[in-house]
């Protein structure tokens, strides 16, 4: 045996004496049974963890962890994972699925205690906070350019900071318009605007004429990003090179002051200051808003919880501004810096990411591809025979990809960005601050740092 294993075993064996020995109904006969039980334990881990007859598992071990995808696609990646390690015996990938939820706050808890795993399913505005202070390994010069150049340019800039990257690409999403049909009708609009401005100009006329909402958006600090993304469609600088405030502008005060209007007029749901992005799928199910910003796979929500909406709901191209821009949302793939397995880890991401693999989980999970030979894919390009609305909707989503984005690049503080300029867009929306203030004291906090 190895004396860190058996280690390990006397230590379970002392916890579990320590915990249930000391039980009234353990003090009889049942304490020898358990100390039986407990011995026989301690064995098995000293055979199964040692040497003995050479049956001890060598491989070096690879743990994976990804985001809420299990139990939807514990198939495709079992069988992901077997194809990789019989290409690559000596590895062995331990997969860890962590709900959507809890990622953030377990792996900055994992990496302050150099306790992270091998290889990271992450956003790559989350992991570039990370990134600013040197958490993940520097992939620049250990994946070839011809490597890098397999993937979305754009896409792949989105996991890069000052020239050095800390991520691989991985899936896509880019959200689209639904709409209901039926609401805008009542309105008196054939189909909805395009673009923001014309899109607050109808929240009038659909307040009025249906008693419903155009649309919600939230301005909840720690929630979507939608706002801040709409401020750079609109044409927006949020800082400049020397990473100060840019946005205390007169085009900053004009996108202050619509989203301040459309509150205090009441032409947008109050909880816009207290809801997050779910409560706005859950209005738009319940018919309470005429159109929401969304991915197309929750067309399948739709379907099963509220079939007459979303028999009216017709899927249309994201709304944008003045500058055309249209925004994508990435997962990658990290690596933390601390990783004693760099070589197997990097190998595994790559595997993860590849061609093949993409193309097989983009079908799989109705998202879409970050290489370009994935996204070559007549799936993508075309309808299928006898198409449905998730496949219409999936096509919408698909045709934006050429000229999307990520509308806010990975930046160190990112979230204080949008902390700071939420908490003071919310100050004028509730009339604490006119929108010059608002702006003012924003650019303040943000360029000291506080």
């Amino acid at each position: 045996y190895d004396r860190e294993s058996l280690g390990r075993g006397l230590v379970m064996v002392r916890r579990l004496l320590r915990q249930g020995l000391g039980n009234r109904w353990l003090r009889s006969g049942l304490r020898s049974v358990l100390l039986m039980l407990l011995c026989g334990l301690l064995l098995v881990t000293m055979v199964s963890c040692g040497d003995f007859g050479g049956g001890r598992d060598r491989r070096s071990v690879v743990e994976f962890w990804t985001m809420q995808l299990q139990p939807q696609y514990t198939e495709y990646f079992d069988r992901l994972i077997a194809q990789f390690e019989t290409e690559n015996p000596t590895v062995r990938i331990d997969w860890v699925d962590v709900p959507w939820s809890g990622m953030e706050s377990k792996i900055l808890t994992a990496v302050a205690a150099k306790t992270a795993p091998d290889v990271v399913n992450l956003n790559p505005g989350f992991a570039s906070q990370l990134a600013s202070k040197g958490a993940w390994l520097d992939l620049s010069d250990r994946i070839p350019l011809s490597q890098q150049q397999q993937y979305l340019p754009k896409i792949w800039n989105a996991s890069t900071i000052d020239g050095r990257t800390f991520g691989i690409p991985w899936y896509l999403t880019t959200r689209i318009a639904l709409y209901n049909r039926d609401l805008w009708t009542k309105a008196g609009f054939d189909v909805p605007p395009g673009n923001f401005s014309g899109l607050m100009a109808a929240a009038r006329p659909m307040k009025t004429k249906t008693g419903k909402y155009a649309f919600f958006t939230t301005v909840v600090p720690t929630d979507s990003g939608e706002i801040l993304e709409s401020m750079v469609q609109r044409g927006m600088n949020l800082v400049d090179r020397d990473r100060k405030a840019a946005f205390n502008t007169p085009l900053g005060r004009q996108v202050f002051g619509d989203w301040v209007r459309l509150y205090q007029e009441n032409l947008v749901p109050k909880e816009v200051l207290t809801e997050g992005y779910r409560y706005g799928l859950d209005l738009y199910q319940r018919g309470e808003t005429a159109l929401v910003s969304a991915n197309p796979d929750f067309l399948k929500t739709l379907l099963k919880n509220a079939p007459t909406i979303a028999e009216a709901t017709i899927a249309i191209p994201q709304i944008t501004a003045e500058t055309g821009k249209r925004n994508v949302a990435v997962m990658n793939l990290v690596i933390p810096k601390d990783t004693d397995q760099p070589e197997a880890s990097l190998k595994f991401a790559l595997f993860v990411a590849n061609n093949e693999h993409q193309l097989a989980f983009a079908k799989a999970a109705n998202v879409l591809p970050s290489t370009q030979a994935a996204l070559s894919d007549p799936q993508f390009s075309q309808l299928p025979p006898n198409p449905g609305p998730i496949d219409r909707a999936r096509l919408v989503s698909a045709r934006q990809l050429a000229s999307a984005e990520v509308l806010v690049p990975a930046m160190k503080d990112l979230k204080r960005l949008q902390k700071t300029l939420y908490e003071n867009l919310q100050s004028a929306m509730l009339a604490q601050k006119d929108v010059d203030r608002a702006l003012q004291d924003a650019a303040r906090i943000w360029n000291e740092g506080g």
